[in-house]
């Protein structure tokens, strides 16, 4: 049985302001990626609605996760995204054990 945790992370932005996300994203992923424990980390836009994306990612443990949550560049990318965001993310976390 795996350890490892998978995220899903729904994501609205203001009106017309998806670029911003997008561009965000492209700049933050590298250093996420980088982290020990990332072993997934793509952002997706939804098909025909520019303004709505959903985050995957898979971490190798929990505890690389809660380190992800609580690091300086995701502390400052969290306040700098309200700039652009319609509301907080929704973050589906998924039991690590798949349903038969």
């Amino acid at each position: 049985m795996s350890n490892t945790l998978r995220v899903i992370v729904h994501i609205t932005t203001r009106p017309g302001r998806g670029a911003e996300q997008v561009a965000a994203f492209a700049a933050l992923a590298p250093v996420v990626r980088a982290e020990a424990g990332c072993l997934q980390y793509d952002l997706h836009t939804v098909t025909d609605a520019p303004d709505r994306f959903v985050l995957l990612e898979q971490w190798a443990s929990a505890e690389a996760l809660r380190e992800h949550d609580a690091s300086a560049h995701m502390v400052a990318a969290d306040a700098a995204n309200k700039a652009f965001r319609a509301g907080p993310a929704e973050v589906v976390l998924l039991s690590p054990n798949p349903v038969a």
